[in-house]
Order: C-alpha cells, then sequence, then structure tokens
C-alpha cells in the first residue's frame, strides 16, 4: 500500500497536507511546523534545523508498521527510521498542541487545525490494519512545490521525444 502526503498549507506554527492511499484521496493530515528538513540531509543537517516537539519530519519516503503505543496504551502506526526523530506514530488529535512530530488525520481544515480526527483516523487505520495482512505500507511525504513522482517520467519521456501529447481535455478547441 501506498500513502503519499502532500504538504499544501505552512503556516509558522503548523503544516497541513492531503494525504492520498494507493492514488485516492483520504483525509487531511496536521503536523508540526515544516522547517525544510529532507531524508537526504545529514543527520547533523537535520539537528541544527529541527526544534523538538515544534518540527514537522523530514519530507521522504518510510515504511509503516502498527505496533503498541506505551504512550497512548493501544496499537497504532509508526513511521520507520525517521532521521532525527523517533516514534513517529499517526494519531488522533486537532492541532500542533497534539503532536511532537507526529501525523494527525482530519477530516476538514482550519487555520492550525484538523477536525473530525478520531473519525478520519479510526477509517485509515481500518483500511492500514487490513492491508498489512497481505503487503507493506510506506508513505512518501513531500512539499507540494514538488512534482509528482509519478509525472517524472512522463516529463522526462516528453522531453526526449520533443513531443507533447495533450489529453483530449486539452485539445485544441477544448478548453
Amino acid at each position: 500500500m501506498e500513502l503519499d502526503l502532500i504538504r499544501n498549507i505552512k503556516t509558522p506554527n503548523s503544516t497541513i497536507g492531503d494525504l492520498s492511499i494507493n492514488g485516492k484521496w483520504e483525509c487531511y493530515i496536521l503536523e508540526d511546523t515544516d522547517r525544510g528538513l529532507q531524508q537526504e540531509m545529514t543527520l547533523d543537517e537535520i539537528v541544527s534545523k529541527k526544534i523538538k516537539g515544534q518540527t514537522a519530519i523530514p519530507t521522504g519516503r518510510y515504511e509503516i508498521v502498527i505496533s503498541y503505543s506505551n504512550k497512548f496504551q493501544k496499537k497504532l502506526p509508526l513511521l520507520m527510521n525517521v532521521p532525527g526523530f523517533e516514534g513517529i506514530r499517526i494519531h488522533s488529535g486537532n492541532t500542533n498542541a497534539d503532536t511532537i512530530g507526529c501525523l494527525m488525520p482530519g477530516n476538514n481544515k482550519e487555520t492550525d487545525k484538523v477536525t473530525e480526527s478520531r473519525d478520519a483516523f479510526a477509517l485509515f487505520f481500518k483500511k492500514i490494519e487490513a492491508a498489512m495482512k497481505n503487503e507493506k505500507i510506506f508513505i512518501t511525504i513531500r512539499s507540494g512545490n514538488e512534482p509528482l513522482n509519478i509525472i517524472k517520467p512522463v516529463l522526462k519521456k516528453v522531453m526526449k521525444s520533443k513531443k507533447i501529447i495533450l489529453p483530449k481535455v486539452f485539445k485544441k478547441g477544448s478548453v
């Protein structure tokens, strides 16, 4: 199962993104402030930019497992091998006060807040728990200004062939 989180709304207090599962929109995700951390950075770079308890995890691709959380006293999704961070979970919550780097789903969004988080989390957790029985789960986190990974190969082909093939919706006279 592939999860894709695109960070679209960034304020000094939080980051809100759109989460999709296998290409289908699922919910919003609230995180701490995006400080431009990337998985490819050295640990020293990450640590130098990170403000503990106030920084979103680095963009990148992470495996997700479900394990027991001592803090929450129940099973929760856990992101594996996040550089410079430990115990990054996906759990319900509404504002950046409810997270220390974790990802919090919500069905609706407001400034620095997601709402209906418990409902969004319950539906999300049910889906990944079922999928985990048959496959590994990965999440790719990126900023909204980064190109989609699925578009990159298409753009390379177009640039190489020097032909631009537009979908019917964009053909002459259709717009």
